[in-house]
């Protein structure tokens, strides 16, 4: 599997990146950056790629999205 392939991720994560990616480009960030932005994100809450196998799983941590709402929200 090369450096940056996705077929790891779940159609989730994959919609995640995306979203997330569109809210850095409308506040004025480069297409590239947005989405590499976006997908160290991803990778932060959610611990990178999902794997198969009971067990296996972890709980998300959502705290970079609370941080990145407040920090939206205020101007």
């Amino acid at each position: 599997m090369p450096r940056g392939d996705k077929s790891a991720y779940t159609g989730k994560q994959k919609r995640k990146a995306e979203h997330i990616a569109e809210g850095y480009e409308k506040r004025g960030v480069s297409a590239t950056t947005a989405k590499s932005r976006a997908w160290a994100t991803v990778n932060k809450e959610s611990g990178g790629g999902k794997k198969s196998g009971s067990g296996r799983g972890k709980k998300e941590n959502h705290s970079s999205s609370r941080k990145g709402g407040r920090k939206g929200g205020s101007r």
